[in-house]
């Protein structure tokens, strides 16, 4: 995603010629991920709004190196762009398989959630046709002009190889940030990634070092989410029987099935998010850090498919050369002078520890939010601010800023802390959009329901 460079970089070009002041946009939007796609794609319509999207990536790319074959979204396929907003829109996953003579195909097929490489497929063929879109494009810093009552953004323009073209200015009524989330590195591990000795990597990359990995004599998947068992399992299928030689280790207290009940399915609905958002700060805090298995279980058909295989070879008799262990957290890590890693193991149950060495590492430890200090560090003074120090956002999705800034900064998937579990899911992408346009035009331009969910999760 979009996000800003050092100083020294964006230095070195003068700013691009003006002629006067340039008409400012409606919108700008920082970062061309699914949400702010999801935004353009809502906002495409609207003849009243003047949008631009800017992104430093060359083009649409959604965790590249975790599409492996065969896995598939957590949400249905409704859960697009646009459609549980607006199922007519020709941005929708279903008018993607039409202009790809692929409908018929997929009515047979009966995917109530489809591949993941196919979602990607789908938001790449999107990006290529929206207008207001500009990939190669890095947003350095945002400013208010209080002169013009504007936002001012100073982006740059790169070229094929990355390097900075042109430096330019856009004015904007009000911005959209939607620069999403960075992969989490634990502590220990931070300064074995930078060294291409021993395959540290994060599961974010997995595809792009698979034959490293398959090739090690000894593997060791970090993290019992989704994204784990994913890579589990693809190293298991490929590596001989008695000779998997592959460790599993996670700090939950279980390789947890995510919770996919239909009521337990409404914590993602806007219903939840609304009664979320009402809640004091320590009370949202609390039920956030208590909800990992809405979000970060693992479905079921992975667990099976996991026990499947280890099951299968057990056939003759054997047993696979595979250890999995929950409730481990690693505290240490470094390289020994055979290249290999040792890790220093904690059982946060037994208050046991051990060593384990391995030839490699995948860290399936998730994404943590990208900051969005740097970005604001022209508004910083203006920002609002929880007790924990994270930025206040309101029930539209806009930042709260003090009365002196008369535009606004809508935020996409950059709060949990405020709005709950459902932040980062793709079933409320379409309907955020529409909350934000919907706020922003100062009319209903998409209608949205007011009941949700069958569960009424307050008494008021």
């Amino acid at each position: 995603m979009t996000h800003p460079a050092p100083d020294d970089t964006a230095r070195e070009l003068p700013a691009a010629p003006e002629q006067g002041e340039p008409s400012p946009r409606d919108l700008v939007g920082i970062g061309i991920g699914p949400a702010n796609l999801s935004l353009a794609a809502l906002a495409q319509p609207l003849d009243q709004l003047d949008t631009a999207f800017y992104e430093r990536r060359p083009g649409f790319d959604w965790h590249a190196g975790l599409l492996i074959e065969g896995t598939t979204l957590q949400v249905p396929f409704l859960a697009d762009l646009v459609t549980l907003v607006d199922p007519a829109s020709p941005w929708s996953f279903l008018n993607h398989l039409r202009a790809k003579d692929r409908l018929y195909p997929f009515y047979f097929a009966e995917r109530w959630h489809i591949h993941r490489a196919e979602y990607d497929a789908y938001c790449r063929w999107v990006s290529e046709r929206l207008p207001g879109l500009h990939f190669r494009h890095r947003v350095d810093t945002i400013r208010w002009n209080p002169r013009r009552a504007l936002f001012e953004v100073d982006h740059t323009r790169l070229d094929p190889d990355g390097r900075p073209h042109s430096r330019h200015r856009t004015p904007a009524r009000h911005i959209a940030l939607g620069i999403g989330t960075e992969p989490h590195v634990p502590e220990p591990l931070r300064a074995l990634t930078d060294d291409a000795r021993t395959p540290v990597v994060h599961s974010g990359d997995y595809l792009h070092h698979r034959d490293t990995l398959l090739a090690a004599r000894h593997v060791t998947v970090i993290g019992t989410g989704q994204s784990g068992a994913e890579v589990f399992l693809d190293l298991l299928r490929h590596r001989p029987a008695g000779l998997e030689n592959i460790h599993w280790l996670g700090r939950t207290p279980a390789f947890a099935p995510m919770e996919y009940s239909k009521l337990g399915l409404e914590h993602f609905t806007p219903d939840y998010t609304r009664y979320f958002h009402q809640l004091d700060e320590p009370v949202r805090d609390q039920l956030v850090a208590g909800q990992w298995q809405l979000h970060k279980g693992i479905d079921t058909d992975t667990i099976a498919a996991i026990h499947d295989e280890l099951y299968r070879r057990t056939l003759d008799g054997g047993r696979p050369d595979t250890h999995l262990t929950p409730a481990v957290h690693v505290h240490t890590a470094q390289r020994t002078t055979e290249g290999t890693v040792r890790l220093g193991l904690e059982h946060t149950q037994q208050r046991t520890r051990a060593t384990l060495e391995t030839d490699a590492v995948v860290l399936a430890t998730g994404y943590r939010q990208r900051p969005l200090d740097p970005l604001l560090t022209g508004l910083a003074p203006h920002l609002r601010r929880d007790n924990a120090g994270r930025p206040q956002i309101d029930e539209h999705y806009r930042l709260r800023l003090d009365d002196s800034i008369t535009g606004h900064v809508y935020v996409q998937n950059a709060e949990l802390h405020t709005h709950g579990v459902g932040a980062p899911d793709l079933g409320l992408v379409a309907w955020r959009s529409a909350t934000i346009l919907n706020t922003l035009t100062g009319k209903e331009v998409y209608r949205l329901p007011r009941r949700t969910a069958f569960t009424t999760f307050g008494l008021c």
